[in-house]
């Protein structure tokens, strides 16, 4: 019985700060200067060759003379002034500016959903960062020019709205010439193509991660890496401490909630550097040292597009801990979508097939929960007469256990089951870029938004409220008693601003559970009257 009173509030408490903390204290996130990503780069490059770090694969298979941390981007003329755009390049998701050093300055997304909070057409790519697309050298000197001279473009303006184009950008420096060959596809993907002149180290990088995402949530944002054996490592903003190589990566990917800047390449897995900059969040660089072939991506994260270019690149789509379960219930709430057509929809039917799934578990756990509430006045008596003996008294629980089937552990380890699975469905409906703009009914017309009238939260407390009410109860100690009196107005108060489509899931999981208490308590009263003729008025 302690051991069910002290999960069940642990299980409490896990919700309470799973919700609430992460909202209320957001990470104060303050603004990276390009002084301050010099200097840190400095001391990062400085790090790594007093460390000697060993001797990595170069891009064409041969052993580099010693691959370093990338050079730190020069001071003097880092960043483009307005004005100076190189290329424009316009694709059926988005229009693209590039600029005078050859980088991705902007990513303007086009479809209507993507807006921000004042409803003004998305921007994926803030200036004031590294930007995509961006080279470094590991010399010195040559780095600095490269900063200094610019680009020059075969085209000002690119269409790739209807079919692939392509733009070479050309940066000529002292000793090396480097170009870029860019090949847009309209659905926003494109083919990147490096070459250099000479042999010469360099690096290039997918950028900061996009930060058109400004929400609180627990979200995941930095930067994450696939490796050949699809081995996955990510690392989150902050918690880039030190310089981390992957030899043989196949996915790149700076990203946030729904949006992503990424690199892949599965037939030629490539070297990735990882620095951190002066918030220990993560900067990523592909090495080379001669032609480089990538396919590159930036863009919201979306499952069909992603699943269409290579399915192994649904691994970009970051689900946490739990991916494991998330990404299979993501494939089934995508089946059940594809076959009603509307995600509120489908969050409901699949809600009830996790029910379905779970019910067995469910049924044994709350039988069992129902036969302690029961046993509870038996149970305190046999503890007032034989709490000074414990074995003895042990021995009466067990006795009183068998005789009436009951199973002190049965209604907290269903519970337990069933804390992954929420888990992995708290992700997927916090992540799935395909609920953003997504309707459900009336004046739910977005379900990756909170309701704007609060009707789905308050709805979602009061039926969590309900399920308290019918669910048996063991609990005598006042504190416990008030801390779930209370649980469902901090659940409420928690969940106003969350997105409506994870509120119409828990508001579906509850009204399922009444259902199913009401069920298992009729089913319940059926088992008493029946031991009750078994065993009489001693029972």
């Amino acid at each position: 019985m302690d051991l069910n009173k002290r999960l069940i509030i642990a299980v409490v408490l896990s919700f309470v700060i799973l919700f609430g903390f992460s909202y209320l204290f957001p990470k104060p996130k303050a603004a990276h200067t390009e002084a301050n990503a010099t200097a840190q780069s400095t001391v990062t490059q400085r790090a790594a060759a007093e460390t000697g770090a060993a001797p990595a694969p170069a891009a064409g298979g041969e052993t580099a003379p010693g691959a370093s941390a990338p050079a730190p981007k020069t001071a003097k003329a880092a960043t483009a002034k307005p004005g100076e755009m190189l290329a424009h390049v316009d694709t059926r998701k988005y229009s693209m500016k590039i600029d005078r050093f050859g980088r991705i300055e902007s990513v303007i997304l086009k479809q209507h959903k993507y807006r921000d909070k004042d409803g003004n057409p998305l921007e994926l790519i803030d200036p004031s960062k590294t930007m995509p697309l961006e080279v470094r050298f590991s010399d010195p000197r040559l780095n600095s020019e490269a900063f200094k001279i610019p680009y020059t473009a075969s085209a000002k303006e690119l269409n790739a709205s209807t079919g692939a184009a392509t733009l070479t950008l050309t940066q000529k420096l002292p000793g090396v010439t480097l170009v870029k060959r860019l090949t847009f596809h309209p659905d926003g993907e494109y083919d990147l193509k490096v070459d250099v002149s000479k042999k010469v180290e360099y690096f290039i990088t997918s950028g900061h991660r996009p930060e058109a995402d400004k929400s609180r949530y627990m979200i995941v944002r930095g930067v994450l890496v696939r490796d050949a054996k699809g081995v996955i490592t990510t690392i989150e903003d902050g918690k880039a401490k030190e310089t981390t190589k992957i030899p043989d990566a196949t996915i790149l990917s700076s990203f946030d909630r729904y949006y992503a800047s990424l690199f892949y390449n599965f037939d030629h897995p490539f070297q990735v550097i990882i620095t951190p900059d002066t918030k220990n969040d993560p900067l990523p660089f592909v090495r080379s040292d001669d032609s480089l072939s990538l396919k590159a991506y930036v863009g919201p994260k979306e499952w069909k597009l992603f699943e269409h270019l290579d399915p192994r690149l649904t691994d970009a789509i970051e689900f946490g801990w739990f991916t494991f379960l998330a990404k299979p219930f993501f494939r089934v709430m995508l089946a059940i979508y594809n076959f009603v057509g509307n995600w509120g929809w489908a969050i409901v039917l699949f809600t009830l097939l996790v029910k379905l799934v779970l019910f067995p578990l469910s049924y044994k756990g709350m039988m069992s929960m129902q036969k302690l509430k029961d046993l509870a006045p038996k149970m305190k008596e046999i503890k007032e007469r034989y709490g000074k003996d414990p074995a003895k008294m042990n021995q009466q629980m067990m006795a009183l256990y068998k005789k009436h089937g009951a199973n002190p552990m049965g209604g907290c380890l269903p519970m337990i089951l069933q804390i992954p699975v929420f888990f992995a469905l708290y992700r997927v409906l916090l992540n799935a870029d395909e609920l953003q703009g997504a309707p459900w009914i009336l004046w739910i017309h977005d379900l990756s938004r909170q309701d704007p009238y609060f009707i789905l939260p308050i709805l979602m407390g009061a039926t969590m409220f309900l399920q308290q009410h019918i669910t048996p109860n063991t609990m005598t100690d006042p504190m416990q008693q008030k801390i779930f009196k209370w649980f469902p107005v901090l659940m409420t108060f928690f969940f106003l601003t969350f997105p409506s489509g994870l509120v119409l899931y828990w508001l579906t999981n509850n009204t399922l559970s009444i259902a199913q208490q009401y069920y298992i308590n009729r089913a319940y009263e059926k088992h008493k009257k029946r031991f009750k003729e078994k065993h009489g008025d001693k029972a």
